[in-house]
């Protein structure tokens, strides 16, 4: 028999209000300079909420091995995608006459 888990209300507000924080977190560090690591705190809260809504909100935490395997390589293939446009984005431009 398959069994389906069901998650309490209450796991939904924490996670709710811990991804509330994480907002005011990312507003707060983008009102401090520090420099370059602006983007590595703004991106290491981003993937902390995503794992968040990841888990919690579209359910993969109580899911089947074969959902963790599907999703984790959505992942995966999202990081070779910004893997591609980080390299992308960091060839130098040839200006051309004309353009």
């Amino acid at each position: 028999m398959d069994t389906h888990h069901i998650t309490p209300i209450s796991v939904y507000v924490k996670v709710y209000v811990i991804l509330m924080l994480l907002l005011f977190a990312t507003w707060a560090i983008s009102r401090i300079q520090l420099g370059p690591w602006n983007n590595v705190a703004a991106m290491t809260i981003a993937i902390i909420k995503a794992t968040l809504v990841f888990l919690f909100f579209m359910g993969v935490k109580y899911s089947s091995k074969l959902t963790w395997v599907w999703a984790t390589a959505g992942f995966l293939w999202l990081l070779v995608l910004f893997g591609v446009l980080i390299d992308y984005m960091s060839r130098g431009w040839i200006p051309v006459k004309g353009w």
